[in-house]
């Protein structure tokens, strides 16, 4: 079941979802908006090595935006940080933004309960578009979750994106054996 305006505000009020910075006009009829943060990162080679920390640039978008070139996979970030403590946090994009041609996720729209962080975007799109930091970019679904959690991601000791930031995280799929 996804939760609705009233329900979420209800979960903000009992402190089991946090939104920093909150704003009641981006409170949608059973979703929250988000807003791309300022920040960028590419990965500076063009061949991704699995196991291996992949470097990447950082990228500040400037007050005029920046124009996004299709073929280049760009880390971004919310604006938002979040806790989630009971519920399954779900992040879509606006279709707004689909419009315009830009995906802000390949497979990572779902989160785990007990997500405390910033949220990465894997931001793509099928032409040159120009983004602008703060501009609405995704939208956050909360469904509720059947059944007790035995373990919150948070206090997984494998979990590897628990360390609060306003950058993108790259992949950390090199901390995994395999």
């Amino acid at each position: 079941m996804i939760l609705s305006d009233q329900r979420i505000l209800a979960e903000i009020a009992q402190g089991h979802i946090l939104i920093e910075p909150f704003d009641r006009q981006h409170l949608g009829t059973n979703s929250y908006d988000v807003h791309l943060g300022r920040y960028l990162a590419v990965y500076t080679s063009r061949i991704l090595d699995a196991r291996q920390d992949n470097p990447v640039e950082e990228i500040i978008i400037p007050a005029e935006g920046l124009v996004l070139q299709p073929g280049t996979l760009y880390l971004g970030v919310t604006e938002e940080y979040t806790e989630t403590h009971r519920h399954v946090p779900f992040l879509e994009g606006k279709s707004s933004v689909g419009r315009l041609g830009i995906d802000i996720h390949a497979t990572a729209g779902k989160g785990d309960v007990g997500f405390c962080n910033t949220w990465t975007l894997e931001i793509s799109c099928t032409q040159p578009v120009r983004v602008y930091a703060g501009m609405p970019i995704g939208q956050l679904i909360y469904f509720e979750v059947a059944g007790d959690i035995d373990q919150l991601y948070h206090t997984k000791k494998n979990a590897k994106y628990t360390t609060r930031t306003v950058k993108p995280m790259p992949s950390q799929m090199w901390r995994n054996s395999f």
